[in-house]
């Protein structure tokens, strides 16, 4: 590809080398990709038991969190399940509990590290599992794009909301200069809050959920909503458009659910008579028009533990969980499906699989602390501070 035609798809090349997954880590990066010791074979036919008898060895010492979209074979092993904010505060509430494993991924793993006590050690079986979303905005392209909101003469205006799947310094950004964080739960309550301490908003890193939360749920236009593109010079906006603008969206995007388009509704509903079309808030601002409910993996849960017998729903979101779903609401007969045709996992996430999260039981059983995930006391002390007005949200 040329540079012209880089430059037209508005492509950016990486400045670094690719790296050897398992070899190197980029420290500029969300996310590691070192992991280091040697990983049980995956067709050790003896890996659940393993599993299962490293857990029971440890005893209280540890507690397994699972995200919805882990693997099956590795949320057999969790002790609570659920989204990103539930699992970092049921941590905080087991402090007894020495060891949080966090089968999820990094960032999810640092929120708990941040909440839980400075005695706990949270563990990621694969520091691999990074979140192309949270990659997408890193300390320095945030501190930059200050810079141009306080030369353009509205820094002052602005307060950042940014959402849970974002870094530790994203959410010390964040705190630093008096926004809040925000889940796919209560982002209209957040953007509420924030409209009442300045006139604008910098959401941070999913432009999705912002431009749906505040269409949606806070009846703006699109034409009040801009976007902040961090490879752009400026962010490819002028003063006077960020000036005019109410929402300033980063320009980031979930990798799942950005696939799922309005085709994928219109198929669905063509394949499947009388079909629901329930979609998670990430996904693009024109496939959530054309959704019947719009709601977060908790709310995506309870509304199936609602829907009728009989009832056929499309869901958009990652496949383990959608998967898990339909198993779970086949014997209600409730009709569960993936919206899109084309197999759509988390990659990153589908990185916790079961040699990774016995070697890591068996490592912490045998005395040996590793992958261990520790936020720094600055970092931690001001995404704390988001954090917790995140908690004092009515």
């Amino acid at each position: 590809m040329t540079t012209a035609q880089t430059q037209e798809l508005d492509v950016q090349p990486t400045p670094l080398a690719l790296l050897l997954l398992g070899r190197e880590a980029d420290p500029r990066s969300e996310r590691g990709v070192e992991c280091p010791g040697d990983l049980p074979s995956p067709s050790d036919p003896n890996l659940v038991e393993r599993a299962r008898a490293a857990k029971e060895k440890l005893g209280s010492k540890v507690f397994v969190l699972g995200h919805h979209y882990q693997r099956d074979e590795v949320i057999q092993f969790a002790d609570v399940t659920g989204d990103s904010f539930k699992l970092a505060r049921d941590a905080a509430a087991r402090p007894e509990a020495e060891y949080i494993v966090f089968c999820g991924v990094h960032f999810m793993a640092e929120s708990a590290d941040i909440l839980t006590s400075d005695d706990q050690k949270v563990v990621l079986p694969d520091l691999a599992a990074g979140c192309s979303m949270a990659d997408m905005a890193t300390a320095e392209q945030v501190a930059e794009c200050w810079d141009v909101l306080t030369e353009a003469g509205v820094a002052e205006q602005v307060v950042p909301v940014s959402y849970m799947n974002s870094s530790a310094d994203i959410k010390a950004f964040t705190g630093k200069h008096g926004g809040t964080i925000c889940t796919s739960s209560n982002a209209k309550k957040a953007l509420d809050w924030a409209f009442e301490q300045g006139e604008k908003v910098l959401f941070l890193p999913d432009q999705h959920l912002g431009r749906n939360t505040a269409v949606r749920d806070l009846g703006m236009s699109l034409d009040d909503c801009v976007l902040y593109n961090p490879h752009k010079p400026n962010g490819g906006l002028t003063a006077e458009q960020l000036r005019n603008a109410k929402m300033i969206l980063w320009r980031g995007h979930c990798s799942v659910h950005g696939r799922f388009s309005v085709e994928s509704v219109e198929d669905v509903r063509a394949r499947i008579p009388g079909v629901n079309v329930l979609v998670h808030p990430e996904c693009k601002h024109e496939v959530v028009s054309a959704a019947d409910y719009v709601g977060s993996t908790e709310y995506i849960i309870k509304a199936l533990e609602a829907a009728p017998a009989g009832s056929k729903w499309a869901i958009g979101t990652e496949l383990n969980l959608v998967r898990r779903l339909a198993n779970r609401f086949a014997p209600e007969g409730k009709e569960v499906v993936f919206l899109d045709k084309t197999v759509c996992f988390c990659s990153t996430m589908n990185r916790i699989d079961l040699p990774h999260l016995v070697w890591t039981l068996e490592s912490l059983a045998e005395g040996n602390l590793v992958n261990r995930i520790e936020v720094d006391s600055e970092t931690e002390q001001f995404a704390k501070l988001a954090l917790e007005r995140m908690l004092a949200l009515p």
